[in-house]
């Protein structure tokens, strides 16, 4: 599997990144992991608008859905090859809903689906394309989901947005790559069942076992390397933090 980092930026952009996004890739099906403000500009060096093959959002915050309203636009307002044959997208309850009024002036109360092709994702296994993915519910404010995702006996798990919980030790579990948030500043926020610190996304990466830890979802507010210092406290396999355009071989 490729990862690519598309934006890793929390809440809003950065001068230097768009909200969290991130393309998997193996055998040419391309999978995209969030799509947050700022997110289909910069996926656009990576891939053509058109060569996605599957979505995941892992819950409807802005700032991890948002720029599926643009990408409305770019499938269904298509000018060359007319309108898209819709593309699979796994959201929680209600995404459906959620873009629509987002987006506040479809054609048709049902226009979004004409190019999206909705699945409601609960805690489940199942399959996307060549992947095999299990998804967990996760402690934030609104539905919120972390997925795993293998295939060929590699794995990576990219825990969205959570406070801490057993269910992502659990899903990280012996992960190649573990992605995981880290919004917050140990010793500064301490708000429960929202985001993690540093420390706490390398304590759960040292309970999984997981191969290698990537910080992400870093607010332009917070200092990413006292994050990723703090992370490596707890954690002992090799940690970094999540950058535009990088890529990582799984």
């Amino acid at each position: 599997m490729k990862l690519t980092v598309v934006g890793c930026s929390g809440s809003f952009p950065s001068a230097e990144s768009a909200c969290s996004s991130y393309l998997v890739e193996v055998d040419g099906f391309r999978l995209l992991l969030d799509m947050g403000n700022g997110a289909l500009g910069e996926l656009q060096r990576h891939v053509g608008l058109y060569d996605l093959d599957a979505i995941f959002l892992s819950h409807l915050h802005v700032d991890h859905c948002i720029d599926m309203c643009a990408y409305f636009v770019a499938r269904y307002y298509r000018h060359d090859g007319g309108r898209c044959a819709p593309i699979p997208v796994y959201g929680p309850e209600g995404t459906e809903q959620r873009l629509t009024t987002a987006y506040a002036d479809t054609p048709s109360a049902s226009s979004m689906s004409e190019v999206f092709d909705f699945h409601t994702v609960k805690p489940a296994s199942f399959d996307i394309g060549p992947f095999s993915v299990r998804t967990e519910k996760m402690r934030h404010p609104v539905e919120a989901y972390a997925i795993r995702i293998e295939h060929g006996g590699t794995s990576l798990t990219y825990s969205g947005d959570t406070g801490v919980c057993e269910a992502l030790d659990e899903l990280a579990a012996d992960s190649d790559l573990f992605l995981c948030e880290a919004a917050f500043t140990d010793g500064k926020e301490n708000i429960p069942d929202l985001h993690l610190n540093g420390r706490e996304a390398g304590e759960s990466a040292q309970r999984a076992g997981a191969g290698r830890l990537l910080l992400t979802h870093i607010p332009p507010w917070t200092d990413p390397q006292a994050n990723l210092a703090d992370a490596r406290t707890a954690y002992d396999g090799p940690a970094d933090l999540a950058a535009p355009g990088r890529t990582y071989e799984i």
